[in-house]
């Protein structure tokens, strides 16, 4: 054995190295700086020889006995599971039986598989009417909007096809189911914008859907101001969307609902994420032409308080009552709960003076008599 590594290593310039062996005449015929790295600093006729390793299987140099150790755990995904199959080579076949168990689940693992058609609907180019219609939704846990495709051909026929949808996760605090169902509306405008920019198709109506009036409300708002939050992403959506395109969708007609409460991998393919809402199938649309009011406008707490300022001017014919006795009161409340009482006063008695108080018939009232009486001294 040592002649042919000397051969080998003259002639052939190959140096043979790492060597192991059960058989320690073996072991003994080869330099220790030419042994396996676990057996170099061995004592190759009393020591215990360790285990060595190779294509996967541990061999046992003292008993002269291959088998196989896996200690590393991997996750319990479709990846972790090839990756422990691969990983038990045998090469002989010792372990076939055992090894087909994981081959088999994996192959049921990957069996469902999802095919989407390549066209978004049957013979687009021989539409007669292309409609977008986009779909918003949010719950605690994340916002979803998903745009879709109608077409109706000559003979009347609707079909409808899957363009772009997107889901986000919600934060995890600080926004109140209006904020994120106004995110979704937001998210919807985008992937519009998307598909008007990308697709090559002329589309004769864009229609948004929502569940939430709450936000339809935000939307066709004219006369009430809102905080920054809601007033920025309002403004973004006007920008590009007339607050008309804007529609009242029930939770369960909802498509986008799916996007936000997730969809177990097995029912994808019949979810009407993908397939689009039924009601879209019908050959005749009909779009609800509510106007949209806003939700409790004074008690949501997006929506800015309204400030009612009062001016008042005086007149020729209207110089008050006169301030002289002002102050005798020591705060505003006591002296307009005094001139209600005078102006109540004068017309219970039919006073001359109740012409200069004119009709005073609330505090209101009576605070604009002192005002004008202070303005005209």
């Amino acid at each position: 054995m040592k002649d042919t590594q000397q051969a080998l290593a003259k002639y052939g310039n190959l140096r043979l190295h790492k060597f192991a062996s059960n058989c320690a005449e073996v072991m003994s015929a080869f330099h220790a700086s030419d042994l396996a790295s676990s057996l170099k600093d061995l004592d190759l006729e009393s020591d215990s020889k360790s285990l060595q390793r190779s294509l996967g299987l541990s061999w046992d140099v003292n008993t002269d006995n291959l088998f196989q150790l896996s200690s590393e755990n991997k996750p319990i995904s479709r990846r972790g599971i090839l990756s422990t199959i691969n990983s038990l080579y045998v090469l002989f076949g010792f372990l076939a039986p055992v090894i087909i168990q994981g081959k088999l689940l994996l192959r049921k693992i990957v069996s469902e598989t999802l095919r989407i058609p390549r066209t978004y609907v049957p013979y687009l180019s021989k539409t007669a009417k292309k409609e977008l219609y986009v779909f918003s939704d949010a719950s605690e846990k994340a916002i979803a909007a998903v745009a879709y495709l109608r077409t109706t051909d000559s003979s009347g026929e609707p079909n409808i096809g899957f363009i772009l949808g997107k889901a986000k996760v919600a934060p995890t605090s600080g926004h109140t189911i209006p904020c994120l169902e106004l995110s979704a509306a937001v998210l919807a405008v985008e992937i519009t914008q998307t598909v008007m920019d990308n697709l090559d198709l002329h589309i004769d109506t864009v229609k948004f859907y929502t569940d939430s009036k709450v936000v339809l409300g935000y939307i066709s708002n004219k006369t009430r101001r809102f905080f920054i939050y809601i007033a920025n992403r309002v403004e973004k959506i006007k920008k590009f969307i007339s607050p008309s395109q804007w529609y009242y969708v029930p939770t369960n007609h909802n498509p986008a609902d799916s996007g936000t409460r997730s969809v177990p991998a097995h029912a994808i393919y019949s979810s009407e994420w993908l397939l689009g809402p039924k009601q879209l199938l019908s050959s005749e649309q009909k779009n609800s032409e509510d106007i949209y009011q806003l939700i409790d406008p004074e008690e949501d707490g997006e929506i800015r308080v309204t400030v009612n300022v009062a001016k008042t001017f005086s007149t020729p014919e209207h110089k008050g009552i006169g301030t002289d006795r002002f102050n005798r009161f020591s705060n505003w409340t006591s002296l307009v709960r005094a001139i209600v009482f005078l102006e109540r006063f004068s017309r219970l008695h039919g006073s001359k003076q109740a012409s200069s108080v004119t009709s005073l018939d609330s505090f209101s009232n009576a605070e604009n008599v002192i005002l004008i009486s202070a303005h005209s001294t």
